[in-house]
């Protein structure tokens, strides 16, 4: 049972006094649509009518409101020593206030950052609100960023504070510390400190800092916050060059943050989520800080090692009502699933596959709008469908969601059959997060869904098959990109449409298909331009032992592909040399006994080989032209990683990194071929 957390990080909270602030919502001046300067306003995009016309409102004035008519209600929950605490809504605010406090007391400057760099936890929601409270920016950082990598952050907005999870991530602010100039305090919120420094704090320590700031010192800053002012950076992961600091608004997180709700049917009160994708994502914060805190849900924090394979049993505590997965997530479940049915008996094997093909029909029916129930529907939702979604843990998830990254149509196939479509959101950092969302009742497979209310969507010079540059228009639509005129003039055109450098078009219903990326389209040396990832998961589709493709043409004669093999990851994300139970299975279809990538390799494993070229053949004989076909292959010894280098922290392919790295091998495959 939930009890009020009294463990010593988290200190009592004193009997809240009533707190009268003005709710009266008035906007800094502002002349422009964008601004790179972290003190300036930006002009609000706001309509006449309907859902873009909403009154603006800071991030206090939205935290107050659910305060009001929710305190009581559970607004956190973590787990101590095994068991789950929880913080209501008002102690949630107050404790927000007591962090807003202690960064002032520490010289927190208006406009100046706070940097976040840990796991989701209670302390990471209230150092990144009590900095805003406080009038600064809150920015997360990346845990898997390297010492170089957060001084770059720290500096660029000019971080007074660090706020740190343990030991590990403080030993990379020592290291560069000194190169920040602006930095005032240190803050650790878990563990013990292994070493007492000058401005070095615990949390316990940090809450208490701020009990002599006088309310009134505080609400006066909270008093001048506008909501046409930025409250948050998002650093985008820096696939290409530096990271850009995105600015969002409070307006862009209010506005986003109801909206969504209303589209996803949410109920006040009554929302439960497990939070566990980093929280520098805007779509793990927007889902998991701004989404519950309007709607006056529950957020649950997962165990660190939750995509290591606790998320599981964290599901099944919970049972959340929504579900944000990045397809990485459900690839896995997947590969869990698909193991354990490997290990069924023949019988139960042909009432899952049976059930499968009955869900697959139904939920394409569903999708068309014929809403025709198959023959058995029931007594498959009985035997299969209703076990499958109690033992993941979503027995009362609405809504399952997909987003971050593209997803493979065999994936949502396999979750459609088992009667858990999942939604797919398409959206960008600059957009505060989702630009168009599918829903449970309006969705078709492989597409990104319909825009938000209040958005518009417009398909910048479309070519003669209705492809065109995405680019996006709302309340939504980010400040700029902090002291960055040159690419916040690259990503924002003259008119304030945002160019997602995505390429998509429409069908006949409004659904948005993403077709492919401006940046990632390979133009071949005899200039025909051509998207990767359909190719590419053509390829993962027609071989189940493949983990990733990559396809290499730019410049070149032919297409030819980087592939890497299904295999067991460690502890640490690391890529092992085991290949998964489904790759064994593979394996063993075409008569090979080999368990390791190495074995493949070591002598080409003909079976195999024969068998990803057999993939490749009907692959090529559906290119819409001998441009489009893969001529050459070649696997490589382990599969990409966050940790390798080769993904980003949303797991989205960094190809020009691949491509540094793998350039021998890609040399090899074009060896008296070049120009």
């Amino acid at each position: 049972m939930a009890g009020k957390c009294s463990c010593p990080c988290c200190p009592p909270v004193a009997e809240p006094k009533p707190i009268v602030l003005s709710t009266a919502t008035t906007l800094a001046p502002a002349n422009q649509l964008w601004s790179t300067d972290r003190d300036k306003a930006v002009t609000l995009r706001m309509e006449g009518s309907g859902p873009g016309s909403e009154t603006p409102m800071t991030i206090h004035q939205m935290f107050l409101e659910t305060v009001e008519g929710y305190g009581d209600r559970a607004a956190l929950a973590s787990k101590k020593e095994g068991q789950w605490v929880t913080l209501t809504w008002r102690q949630y605010y107050e404790q927000c206030r007591a962090a807003a406090k202690s960064f002032l007391k520490l010289g927190l400057e208006r406009y100046h950052g706070v940097g976040i760099l840990g796991f989701n936890s209670p302390e990471w929601f209230i150092a990144d609100i009590g900095c805003i409270l406080a009038g600064g920016l809150a920015a997360g950082v990346y845990t898997t960023n390297s010492p170089e990598a957060c001084q770059y952050v720290a500096a660029n907005c000019e971080a007074n504070v660090l706020v740190v999870e343990n030991h590990k991530q403080l030993v990379k602010i020592l290291q560069i510390k000194d190169q920040l100039p602006h930095l005032k305090a240190i803050v650790q919120y878990k563990d013990e400190l292994q070493q007492k420094l000058p401005n070095l704090y615990t949390w316990a320590e940090f809450m208490k800092l701020g009990e002599e700031v006088p309310d009134e010192q505080l609400n006066t800053v909270i008093g001048s916050l506008r909501a046409n002012e930025c409250c948050t950076l998002i650093y985008t992961s820096g696939t290409t060059g530096n990271p850009k600091g995105v600015m969002l608004s409070h307006d862009n997180l209010t506005w986003i943050s109801n909206i969504v709700g209303v589209i996803a049917e949410l109920n006040h009160g009554e929302e439960e989520l497990v939070s566990y994708l980093p929280l520098s994502h805007v779509a793990a914060q927007l889902n998991d800080m701004w989404v519950c805190m309007r709607y006056a849900g529950t957020t649950h924090f997962a165990e660190p090692d939750a995509l290591k394979g606790s998320l599981g049993t964290t599901l099944k505590e919970v049972r959340p009502t929504s579900f944000l997965g990045v397809p990485r997530v459900w690839e896995k479940m997947q590969e869990k699933m698909k193991a354990v049915g490997a290990k069924a008996s023949p019988m139960r094997k042909r009432v899952a596959d049976w059930a499968k093909s009955i869900g697959l029909q139904y939920n394409y029916s569903a999708m068309n709008g014929e809403n025709v129930v198959p023959w058995g529907f029931m007594l498959a939702n009985n035997l299969v469908f209703k076990k499958v979604r109690w033992a993941l843990g979503l027995d009362r998830c609405k809504n399952c969601y997909t987003g971050a990254a593209p997803v493979t149509k065999e994936t949502l196939e396999y979750f459609m059959s088992l009667n858990i479509p999942l939604m797919e959101v398409y959206g960008m950092s600059e957009s505060s997060g989702p630009h168009t969302v599918s829903l449970i009742n309006d969705f078709r497979i492989m597409s990104c869904g319909k825009v938000l209310p209040g958005c518009k969507t417009k398909l910048d010079n479309p070519d003669k098959d209705g492809n065109g540059e995405v680019c996006f228009w709302g309340r939504h639509i980010f400040m700029g990109y902090l002291n960055m005129p040159d690419k916040t003039a690259e990503a924002l055109d003259q008119d304030g449409w945002l160019h997602s450098g995505d390429l998509g078009k429409h069908d006949q219903n409004n659904f948005l298909y993403i077709t492919g990326r401006i940046k990632e389209l390979i133009i071949t040396a005899g200039g025909e331009n051509i998207p990767p990832v359909p190719i590419e998961d053509a390829v993962k589709a027609e071989t189940s032992i493949i983990s990733n493709a990559m396809l290499i043409g730019d410049k070149l004669k032919f297409l030819s592909m980087l592939l890497t093999l299904k295999c067991v990851v460690d502890d640490n994300g690391e890529p092992t040399d085991e290949l998964t139970p489904e790759a064994v299975a593979f394996c063993q279809q075409h008569g090979v006994t080999a368990t390791k990538i190495s074995e493949i390799l070591a002598n080409k494993e003909p079976a195999v080989y024969k068998a990803i070229q057999e993939g490749m053949e009907r692959v090529n004989a559906r290119a819409t032209s001998n441009a489009q076909k893969i001529q050459k292959w070649v696997i490589l010894d382990r599969d990409f990683s966050v940790s390798g280098g080769e993904l980003g922290p949303t797991m989205k392919l960094k190809r020009p990194v691949v491509v540094k790295m793998y350039q021998e091998k890609i040399n090899e495959m074009y060896e008296g071929e070049k120009q």
